[in-house]
């Protein structure tokens, strides 16, 4: 397996000192060794476009190539300033794009891996040829990294445009889980999704957001012997369940909507915190533990960033942050019955439970029975 420390240094040794992306599962482990490297300009982005703006960039103001991280669902938010922007057709800037393969395929068949990576898996290397970016898959085999580096660098500032490498899965090898820092004045965030199941009506309807936010809602819904048929399950799509219960509640004016978002999704698409208190009445709740969870722990800028005012300067009528287990079950009774829309930011804890299930039935199965629900 590759040593995702001697990646990092294959990179370092082609004078390559700017990494910029979105965290992925497969690359966790290179992800991780970004965080405290004094060596490197390095930039957690919000979404994976605004990281190929960032590499730009920083290519403008050094002539130095940078790279680029991400999960191959994460292509399509990269494709518009790969294309329209660093394309040797148009401004001609090379990088190096990282992309940790979801639902790989082979010569004989596809990888079983989660229903959203299906497709994306299917297609990943077809996109890649389509929009004209050269790539080399690399995996647990893979030897001399540095002449794959110095090979694909050398492409990249020859044709003046991106280049890629795939990184299949289990390609790194593991190294040391952080160690979490726990505030026990703080609740976890299934905790809170358990909570928030105990006080709301059996006919309101869930919106949640991908990675454990979903996996966690499934499984409390199992604990508490309660039907799936009211959420919908955003397994896939980071950043775009709020939009989707906005266009539930404008449907469906009387429904009781809630979005259960997280503070990484939030911040991918934070444009929507200005559309949804304008055509939907629903509850937006933002779990917010400062960290991409699902894929890692490294942390969002949710650190800095206040949401609950961020959603009263966009206009929701009602916004408030919780910052306390203390009083929660009652302050959250109080906000969840309010007639109005609301964005309710809920400070939780970082981590999850190592035996953490996933949903069992298919999606389209759990999609009929949501749609059925709200006729």
């Amino acid at each position: 397996m590759i040593n995702p420390e001697n990646f990092l240094n294959s990179l370092l040794n082609s004078k390559i000192n700017f990494f910029t992306g979105v965290p992925d599962s497969l690359l966790k482990n290179f992800c991780n060794l970004l965080e405290n490297n004094k060596k490197i300009k390095h930039i957690i982005a919000t979404n994976e476009g605004s990281a190929i703006s960032l590499a730009i960039g920083s290519y403008l103001a050094t002539n130095k190539i940078g790279v680029v991280y991400m999960q191959n669902s994460g292509l399509g938010n990269a494709i518009n300033p790969l294309v329209s922007l660093a394309d040797p057709m148009v401004y001609g800037i090379p990088m190096i794009l990282v992309i940790g393969w979801r639902g790989e395929t082979n010569k004989v068949k596809q990888v079983k891996d989660e229903p959203q990576h299906k497709k994306q898996g299917l297609i990943t290397l077809r996109m890649l040829k389509n929009i004209g970016i050269p790539y080399k898959i690399i995996d647990k085999n893979s030897k001399n990294l540095d002449q794959i580096i110095k090979k694909i660098k050398k492409r990249s500032y020859k044709r003046s445009g991106p280049v890629a490498l795939v990184v299949r899965k289990n390609s790194f090898l593991k190294l040391k889980e952080r160690r979490l820092k726990i505030d026990k004045k703080l609740l976890n965030r299934e905790e809170v999704i358990a909570l928030i199941l105990d006080l709301i009506s059996k006919k309101t309807k869930i919106v949640s957001t991908t990675g454990m936010i979903s996996r966690e809602l499934y499984e409390q819904r199992i604990q508490k012997k309660e039907c799936h048929s009211n959420d919908f399950l955003c397994v896939g799509g980071m950043g775009h369940a709020s939009q989707i219960a906005c266009g539930i509640s404008l449907e469906k004016k009387k429904s009781k909507i809630i979005c259960l978002d997280g503070d990484g999704s939030a911040i991918m698409h934070m444009g929507a915190l200005a559309i949804n208190p304008k055509h939907g009445n629903f509850k937006h709740i933002i779990l917010n533990n400062k960290s991409h969870d699902s894929v890692g722990g490294q942390p969002t800028i949710a650190e800095n960033l206040d949401l609950s005012k961020i959603g009263k300067i966009c206009g929701y009528k009602n916004t408030l942050l919780i910052n306390s287990k203390k009083n929660i079950k009652k302050i959250l009774k109080k906000e969840i019955n309010k007639k109005m829309n609301s964005l309710i930011v809920i400070n939780c804890n970082k981590g999850h439970r190592s035996n953490l299930g996933r949903p069992k039935e298919s999606i389209l199965y759990r999609k009929k029975k949501f749609m059925n629900s709200l006729i």
